[in-house]
């Protein structure tokens, strides 16, 4: 990471505008962006080059979709968080169920990612008429089948696992904090949880772990992304000329950030008219490779 300036500002990458825009992933397999746009339900593949996110494909998945992860063998395709649960979406664009419902009801999958050992993790949020704190995170097994990693969530949403794989941290958005757990690469649990932030001028959204084991975290409401220390110190901070950053991964140095136009009044959208782009920003920071959903 680069000393100065510790302030750095984002800039638009694409054309597109969209409603949720989450989940931001590189797909090591080929070097594509892999995004999902939650309330439409579809996932969406570009390639950044420079100062332009270009659009490849897009896949429907059925589903309020949160989250996205690639199948570890070349051309099998993707795994999302959707609707209740989990499903597949191959390389021509069918889409089957993975596991069934495990989320409660009065909930929908949201953000997660995978493991170093290839589980693919993801957790749910409480939504219209669910029970308070009814969410949890779930885990997805390579041979498809799903545990519960943790109960009473209100708002699953940032996951990520430092370099080594032997910590998780985790997001609850409605409690507006961020948790670092022991993580067990053998089993899939994690415990002895330690609250390493806890916000009260935004809401923490979407997070990414860096090559060097700090946390990039995107900032519902807070226009920027954060990054701290893995002892919560705070590093540096990226103003994002939107309100709404949802979630951030890194791609060669860059950091990029999807935005969400959902929920805004008409003065809002006109004074941050870039709304549900896309952004990216140098930090001279790589991360650690992708972790892909059945790799060994």
């Amino acid at each position: 990471m680069r000393s100065s300036p510790d302030i750095l500002r984002a800039r638009p990458v694409s054309a597109e505008h969209y409603e949720l825009g989450e989940g931001p992933r590189l797909d090591p397999r080929t070097g594509e962006l892999l995004w999902v746009d939650i309330r439409v339900g579809r996932l969406w593949r570009g390639r950044l080059t420079g100062d332009r996110v270009e659009v490849l494909a897009g896949h429907d998945v059925g589903a309020a979709t949160g989250a996205v992860a690639p199948s570890a063998a070349a051309g099998a395709g993707w795994v999302v968080a959707a609707g209740r649960g989990f499903r597949h979406v191959s390389a021509d664009g069918s889409v089957r169920p993975l596991g069934g419902d495990v989320a409660a009801p009065g909930t929908q999958m949201n953000d997660g990612g995978c493991d170093p050992s290839g589980r693919f993790l993801a957790g749910s949020q409480v939504i219209g008429g669910g029970e308070p704190w009814s969410g949890g995170l779930y885990r997805l097994e390579p041979d498809g089948s799903v545990a519960t990693v943790l109960t009473g969530v209100g708002c699953a949403n940032g996951l990520g696992f430092d370099p080594a794989g032997e910590t998780m941290y985790h997001v609850d958005s409605r409690r507006r904090r961020l948790t670092r757990y022991r993580y067990d690469l053998a089993t899939g649990a994690a415990g002895d949880p330690r609250v390493l932030v806890e916000f009260d001028d935004a809401t923490p959204d979407g997070l990414c772990v860096d090559a060097e084991g700090c946390l990039w975290v995107a900032m519902w409401d807070g226009w920027g992304v954060r990054r701290f220390a893995p002892d919560g110190t705070a590093l540096a901070r990226v103003e994002v000329p939107v309100p709404r950053p949802t979630a951030v991964c890194l791609v060669a140095g860059t950091l990029v950030v999807t935005t969400a136009w959902l929920g805004l009044d008409e003065a809002t959208r006109r004074a941050a008219p870039d709304s549900g782009r896309i952004f990216a920003v140098d930090v001279g920071v790589d991360a650690p490779p992708t972790h892909t959903w059945g790799q060994r």
